[in-house]
């Protein structure tokens, strides 16, 4: 049923147009950062992240838009790729690639004037969102009061990102579909009650991923939902995650993870930021003892132009779900986007 809906969509694409004189554009970003992980610290603390972007795109005389994006890897080798169809049937976007997920763009969308709360190394993190990497399809549309909703279908979660005019074949056959979809709903367009509800948002997102098609096993899920709130210079966030991984043997329990994320910031001019944010794991693994793994973080930021500057201090007890377990970082980076 998917896979038709999707290919009713793509029927818009081949009514016959003219494309007009496209553009390319090259964007990027590059940070350095110290970092110490609490008083053991031995290894070089600097480090550094680069990513280049190229972006082209034109528009069709039926009033759609191709838009192509190509970026990559901290090695400036080839990262991820996705070719978008906009404005198809004056509805929906319609996308081919393999730039994240729905999920996974949701993944912490409390507030931070820096980095999560685990931005920075400090505990372990199963996070949301794993077929971020994988080659999908999706589509992405505006509905009135709904909001913004994305969804994209995998067909095969095996990784590989093919090239034009292959497929990934049968390397991992154990392995299904996937799908993942997110809505962003502006509670102010809400009948009736949008009018007390100014400045509030609700996001919640659901990823499914086939881990294995083996029988007697179970998929893996993500779910989500986060409210976020707005006055002034104040922004507050809640947010709550479960992450299931699945099972790929019959006779191996699940392992689950329930998180909260809660962030405050303040935005003390237009440049200066600093923000409160907290972050609770409670894993739940039969073949394990389980405590409860708590984060908290610092946050500054100072934004001019094109650069920000921003420093974490966090903290974790339970580091990794063991008792007594200390996880400490700081964080000092400096970024630049051109």
């Amino acid at each position: 049923m998917k896979i038709t809906k999707i290919l009713v969509a793509l029927s818009f694409l081949f009514s016959v147009a003219t494309a007009n004189a496209g553009e390319l554009t090259v964007t990027g970003s590059m940070e350095a950062t110290y970092n110490t992980q609490g008083g053991n610290q031995t290894g070089n603390p600097l480090g550094t992240d680069r990513e280049l972007t190229f972006s082209g795109s034109t528009e069709l005389d039926n009033g759609m838009t191709v838009t192509v994006m190509q970026d990559t890897s901290d090695n400036l080798g080839y990262g991820d790729n996705k070719i978008t169809f906009g404005n198809v049937g004056g509805l929906v976007d319609i996308y081919v690639g393999a730039d994240g997920s729905p999920v996974d763009a949701i993944d912490d969308v409390t507030p931070s004037a820096y980095e999560e709360a685990w931005g920075s190394g400090s505990g372990t993190l199963n996070d949301i969102g794993g077929l971020a990497g994988e080659m999908g399809i999706g589509i992405q549309a505006a509905i009135p009061v709904l909001g913004t909703v994305n969804f994209k279908y995998i067909p095969k979660v095996d990784g590989t990102e093919n090239a034009d005019n292959a497929s990934s074949g049968d390397a991992s056959h154990s392995t299904g579909s996937g799908e993942s979809i997110s809505i962003k709903t502006n509670l102010a367009d809400l009948p009736v009650v949008g009018a007390f509800l100014d400045g509030a948002t609700l996001t919640a997102g659901y990823e499914s991923d086939e881990v294995s098609t083996n029988v007697n096993t179970a998929d893996g899920t993500d779910l989500t939902a986060a409210i976020n709130y707005s006055v002034g210079n104040f922004a507050f966030g809640l947010q709550k995650k479960m992450h299931n991984e699945g099972q790929t043997v019959a006779t191996t329990d699940e392992v689950r993870y329930h998180d909260t994320a809660i962030g405050i910031s303040y935005a003390i001019n237009d440049a200066l930021s600093i923000s409160y944010n907290e972050y609770e794991s409670r894993r739940h693994n039969n073949a394990a003892v389980n405590f409860t793994q708590e984060t908290t973080a610092i946050n500054v930021g100072y934004t001019v132009g094109g650069m920000t500057i921003g420093f974490q201090d966090a903290s974790t007890d339970n580091a990794g779900w063991a008792t007594a377990t200390e996880d400490d970082s700081r964080t000092l980076g400096v970024s630049v986007a051109f």
